[in-house]
């Protein structure tokens, strides 16, 4: 019997790959994730315990998604995008990855991998990404903030907030549950659903320990 490969990739235990999506052996999968018909998963592509890729959705080479991650139908993840955990992205979502798109060089030459450097979009634990929204990177969301469908990020997206338009600009806050925050008052937000509250502190909002 042959010695086992130390670089074969993770055995995938209690993984759900249908069998008309195309996923790399190269990629990592944690334990309870699916991929659904017609999604394809990269090489290199990590994704953490209990992820959900949704049907025709890509992920590209490299990409890392955290733990209970839920990427929705034909939405487009191209590398180096980072999720953290419970991530959550919208169907016909797009991470972009050019910050100067050609298909072409100056010469007129076809461009190729090595004529231009990628760069991803970094997304943060809780985050949500509406439905048919696109992320220009280089940007960051950070955590438990919430991009409204159909918006255009450009910039950063603070902690919490709530983004809209093209290009998108904050329109409020929102709280962990997802709620849109209700404002009581002297830098302090509540939210409708949980009753916890948040501070407001020069543009930046944390939540009010107990």
């Amino acid at each position: 019997m042959n010695a086992p490969d130390q670089h074969a990739p993770v055995t995938r235990e209690n993984v759900r790959i249908v069998h008309s999506a195309d996923v790399s052996d190269d990629a990592i999968l944690g334990v309870g994730s699916s991929v659904w018909h017609l999604a394809q998963v990269r090489e290199g592509a990590r994704l953490g315990s209990g992820c959900i890729i949704g049907r025709g959705a890509y992920i590209g080479t490299g990409v890392v998604l955290g733990d209970n991650c839920k990427v929705q139908n034909y939405a487009l993840v191209y590398e180096p995008a980072v999720l953290g955990d419970g991530v959550f992205i919208g169907p016909a979502v797009v991470l972009t990855n050019d910050t100067y798109p050609r298909a072409i060089n100056p010469d007129g030459s076809l461009k190729s991998a090595h004529d231009w450097e990628p760069v991803g979009v970094t997304i943060k634990r809780g985050a949500a990404i509406g439905a048919r929204a696109t992320c220009v990177a280089p940007v960051t969301i950070g955590e438990w903030a919430t991009v409204a469908a159909g918006a255009v990020v450009v910039k950063d997206v603070p902690d919490y907030a709530l983004v809209a338009g093209v290009p998108a600009k904050r329109i409020g806050w929102v709280g962990k549950a997802g709620f849109r925050l209700e404002d009581i008052g002297d830098g302090v937000w509540k939210c409708p659903e949980t009753d916890a509250r948040y501070v407001e502190v020069e543009g930046h909002l944390t939540e009010e320990s107990n």
